[in-house]
């Protein structure tokens, strides 16, 4: 049955990929991303997954189904889901795999570019947010805080497959940030949303298969 889970999941993500990631298909895609997620979510359960990370993972697939509906209240509801997404992965982060680890030299080395990065949302980003700006504020913080988690993890088996995870899934969500509030040409946006899909989704499935192992 894991094996079924992780099939469906990864076909749908191809599927998805490959007919809607650029934008449009109706009802049909918003089904499809949401099995994509959903099934890594149901896979994570089979496979004894922190809980945390599962929930992580169900949230996600919320998510996604919002964020492929139209309107703002659609893409507020996407952004909420998401947010509680990665705060669960900030307590399975710190809490499931043991006593989180001293940042190090190294550490810090990559602490300080992630909230220089979050800082620089106040230059970029911000003022072409209008109405939205609030709560984009809220939700850069709370993926800073994910990133910043998995630089935390502790020494384990299943610790580099997180931590690229986490960073997939920042990367993903700094084009879609990107494409949704400073790209204005269609075939633009079009292809930022063809190349964060990858992302994401690949972000989801390591940091699940990195939580299994550690």
């Amino acid at each position: 049955m894991i094996a079924a889970f992780w099939s469906v999941a990864a076909l749908a993500a191809i599927w998805y990929g490959l007919a809607h990631a650029g934008g449009g298909g109706g009802w049909r895609a918003s089904v499809v991303k949401t099995i994509s997620t959903a099934a890594l979510a149901r896979a994570g359960l089979a496979m004894g997954a922190p809980g945390w990370v599962v929930a992580g993972l169900a949230l996600g697939a919320a998510g996604d189904f919002a964020l492929s509906r139209p309107g703002t209240r659609w893409f507020l509801a996407g952004m909420g889901a998401f947010a509680l997404g990665h705060l669960a992965y900030v307590a399975a982060f710190l809490g499931s795999f043991g006593p989180i680890s001293a940042p190090g030299a190294m550490g810090w080395a990559i602490i300080a570019p992630l909230l220089a990065l979050v800082l620089s949302t106040e230059v970029w980003l911000a003022p072409h947010t209008g109405a939205l700006r609030w709560p984009v504020r809220g939700y850069g913080l709370v993926i800073g805080a994910m990133a910043v988690a998995a630089v935390l993890l502790p020494t384990g088996a299943g610790q580099a497959a997180m931590r690229a995870g986490a960073a997939l899934f920042l990367a993903s969500d700094l084009i879609l940030a990107v494409r949704m509030f400073r790209l204005t040409d269609a075939a633009a946006q079009g292809l930022a949303g063809r190349l964060l899909w990858p992302l994401y989704w690949g972000g989801q499935a390591l940091i699940l298969w990195g939580a299994v192992a550690g």
